[in-house]
């Protein structure tokens, strides 16, 4: 245990939301962004999509530095430059600078998971129990994302969501300057050597091979649903504005309050019996919105049952992959994470690909295809086929 501080985990869950919501914060508000440019929902549907990329390829770069050098430091600096770009997506009204920009406000939004294995190390015997809190706070930074920016952009207009988020950031960077514990270094190699041995790692453990493939799928899902569920309550028979549409995240932020309790099962070694459960609610959540579409109801309880599914499902993750090596946390979570967002890349790409063929009905078929093969996933790593 590096840290007895009873602040630590509260500000390292509160700053991992803070940070992650920058990935998210277009998706309710890509209607009123291709009305203010000028453009096509399908071509500004792609800032959602390549924030995502950024967010993955700035965890496959920065994230394994967190086992080379200060974790704190690494943290604060790339918080200045996620500062930065967002002042500068607050001044910019073309669709090409706006898409380049969002690409790195997800590659700068890496802090948030080189936190999280931070939290893994804080005490052993409640492993399951800290990462649930850290991960409830970025779900609740994501899901919360989309009820700022909502708000804001009715209020002032979509650039002022993120001059605010620029000043949370801010306020971030003091509080986990204060609060972060200091993680002593685990790796002395080159930078080359800690990717080279970073790619080892897919090799030799094949529980982080079964928990990254089933992350990518379940997060894709996660990403499909709530870039296309914008698009449909938008539209008739809803026609929402997006602080309504953000309202919606609310039900879903409900789901991350289980997380520290799927946590605490995964501590007990319910790992299995887990993630069918959770796999399953997702499954399940999809066939409720598919046999009533226009429901509202329907809908509302399905997101509060999809997200738990999604959330627990990564919480149970995170725990089977922390306990394989203690010197390799950083680099484990970014096997897991940057395969995770590619799943959430390709889940917005197939979400809109399949809205653009068929609405509503067709991406959430192509969203039922997914939890199909991450059941099968969760069946075939239990008898050690994967």
């Amino acid at each position: 245990m590096y840290n007895t501080n009873k602040y630590a985990i509260p500000v390292m869950a509160i700053s991992a939301g803070v940070i992650v919501a920058n990935v998210y914060y277009s998706q309710p508000i890509l209607n009123n962004i291709a009305t203010s440019l000028g453009e096509k929902e399908s071509a500004v549907g792609k800032i959602a999509m390549l924030a995502q990329i950024g967010y993955g390829m700035g965890m496959f770069f920065f994230l394994p530095l967190g086992d080379k050098i200060n974790r704190k430091k690494l943290i604060i600096t790339i918080c200045i430059l996620q500062f930065l770009t967002l002042v500068l997506i607050g001044n910019t009204n073309h669709l090409p600078y706006l898409m380049i920009l969002s690409f790195f406000a997800g590659v700068f939004s890496t802090p948030a998971q080189i936190i999280l294995p931070m939290a893994a190390v804080m005490n052993k015997e409640n492993r399951g129990k800290n990462v649930g809190i850290v991960f409830s706070g970025i779900l609740c930074g994501i899901l919360g994302s989309r009820l700022i920016s909502g708000w804001l952009t009715d209020i002032w207009g979509w650039h002022s969501v993120f001059y605010v988020s620029a000043l949370m950031i801010l306020v971030s960077m003091i509080l986990m300057w204060i609060f972060l514990p200091e993680v002593p270094i685990k790796f002395k190699g080159s930078y080359a050597s800690l990717l080279k041995s970073t790619f080892l790692l897919i090799k030799k453990y094949r529980t982080l091979r079964q928990a990254a493939i089933l992350g990518a799928f379940s997060f894709g899902i996660f990403c499909s649903f709530w870039t296309t569920l914008t698009f449909h309550l938008s539209g008739k028979p809803f026609s929402y504005s997006p602080s309504t549409i953000g309202l919606f995240g609310i039900v879903a932020i409900g789901g991350a309050l289980v997380a520290p309790y799927f946590g605490k099962l995964a501590d007990k070694g319910q790992i299995f019996k887990n993630l069918f459960m959770t796999t399953g609610m997702i499954g399940a959540s999809i066939i409720a919105m598919l046999a009533f579409p226009t429901s509202v109801a329907i809908i509302v309880g399905s997101i509060f049952f999809l997200d738990i599914g999604v959330q627990a499902t990564q919480i149970t993750n995170f725990t089977r992959i922390y306990a394989l090596d203690e010197e390799s946390h950083s680099r484990l979570n970014t096997v897991y994470m940057t395969t995770y967002f590619i799943g959430a890349g390709l889940g917005t790409f197939f979400g809109l690909l399949s809205w653009n063929y068929g609405g509503w009905q067709s991406a959430l078929f192509q969203m039922l295809l997914w939890s199909g093969i991450a059941l099968v996933v969760v069946a075939l790593s239990r008898k050690g086929k994967l």
